[in-house]
C-alpha cells in the first residue's frame, strides 16, 4: 500500500489536518506493507514528529511494516538531527546548532524520564524568555500534568510521544506531545454525561477550572498556567483530539471540526523566543504582576 503526505506539514490546521487523513487512510491496516511517500513534503515542522510518530506508532503495532521513501535533503536531515528516522531505519545527525527537542516516545510509566526531557531539553532551552526560578517550575508542572493526563485520562497503552524544535528565523521554540488514548470528548462525554462533539469538548476541557478529575486534586491547571504564559509571551497553543482542533492565542481561543479524527490528542505550544520581557509569578513579586 502506498500513501503521501502534502507539501506543507506544519503544526497549523493544515498539518493536523493532513496527519489525520494518513490515519484514515491506514487506520484499517494490518500485516501491510505500507510505503509512505514524502517525495511532495518540502516542509515538515520538526514538531510535528510526536503526532507523526505516534500515528506510526500505531500502525507498527497492527504488525504493519512502514517505509519512508524519497525524503527530501532537508526534510531527511531534519528527521535525522532530532532522532525520528533512527525509528525506521534510517541515519541520526548531529544537531551543530542545539536546535531540536529530540523525538523520544516514553511508556506511561516512564514519568521521572519524561520529567528530565522537560527540564534537560525544555525549559532550560537558551532561547527561552527570562524566567524566574519559580515560573520555570511551575511550567514544568504544567507540562509534567499534560503527561498525566495523557496517562490518566487518555488510558493510552501505546505510550506518550514528544518532540519540539527551537526556530531562530521565526523566533519561535515550538513543542509537541501526542498519545494515543480515547481522546477529550471520550473522556468529558463519560465522566460529565454532556452531549459534545469534538471541538466542543476542546472547549468545554480548556474553560474555567473545568476537569473530569475527581477526588481532591483539581485538574486542568497545568494547561490554564501555559495558556496564560503563551497569552502574554505572544505564542500559542493548539490541541487536536479525535476530529476536534482547537487554538489559543491572544487569550482568546477559536475551535473547528477536522474532517477525519486523529486517533488521539496532540497538545502544541509554541512560545515566541523573539519576546524580550521578563516573567515571574505573583507571589515572587512586589512590585511587579505576571501570574
Amino acid at each position: 500500500m502506498k500513501v503521501s503526505l502534502p507539501k506543507n506539514v506544519g503544526h497549523d490546521l493544515g498539518g493536523f489536518a493532513a496527519l489525520a487523513d494518513l490515519w484514515a487512510h491506514t487506520a484499517n491496516c494490518t500485516f501491510t506493507q505500507i510505503e509512505l511517500d514524502l517525495g511532495a513534503v518540502v516542509w515538515l515542522d520538526a514538531d510535528m514528529c510526536a503526532p507523526f510518530g505516534a500515528l506510526l506508532h500505531a500502525l507498527g503495532q497492527r504488525i504493519n511494516t512502514i517505509q519512508l521513501l524519497n525524503l527530501r535533503p532537508d526534510v531527511e536531515r531534519a528527521l535525522a538531527q532530532n532522532g525520528f528516522l533512527s525509528f525506521y531505519g534510517g541515519k541520526t545527525a548531529p544537531d551543530r546548532w542545539g536546535t531540536t527537542l529530540p523525538y523520544q516516545r516514553f511508556d506511561p510509566k516512564d514519568d521521572r524520564y519524561f520529567a528530565d526531557y522537560v527540564t534537560n531539553k525544555v525549559l532550560h532551552h537558551s532561547e527561552l524568555p527570562v524566567m524566574s526560578n519559580g515560573l520555570v517550575k511551575k511550567l514544568s508542572e504544567s507540562l509534567f500534568e499534560l503527561f498525566n493526563n495523557a496517562v490518566l485520562h487518555s488510558q493510552t497503552r501505546l505510550g506518550i510521544f514528544c518532540c519540539g524544535q527551537f526556530f531562530p528565523k521565526r523566533s519561535q521554540l515550538n513543542f509537541s506531545i501526542a498519545d494515543l488514548g480515547i481522546g477529550i470528548r471520550r473522556n468529558v462525554v463519560e465522566k460529565t454525561g454532556l452531549t459534545l462533539d469534538a471541538a466542543e469538548a476542546i472547549v468545554w476541557a480548556t474553560t474555567g477550572r473545568n476537569t473530569t478529575r475527581r477526588g481532591a486534586i483539581p485538574g486542568g491547571l497545568g494547561l490554564k498556567l501555559l495558556m496564560q504564559f503563551v497569552a502574554l509571551n505572544g505564542g500559542h497553543v493548539q490541541i487536536v483530539s479525535d476530529a476536534g482542533y482547537w487554538r489559543w492565542h491572544g487569550g482568546k481561543g477559536s475551535a473547528v471540526m477536522l474532517d477525519q479524527p486523529f486517533p488521539g490528542t496532540v497538545v502544541n505550544v509554541e512560545i515566541n523566543t523573539a519576546d524580550d520581557q521578563s516573567y515571574m509569578l505573583t507571589s515572587e513579586a512586589q512590585d511587579r504582576h505576571i501570574f
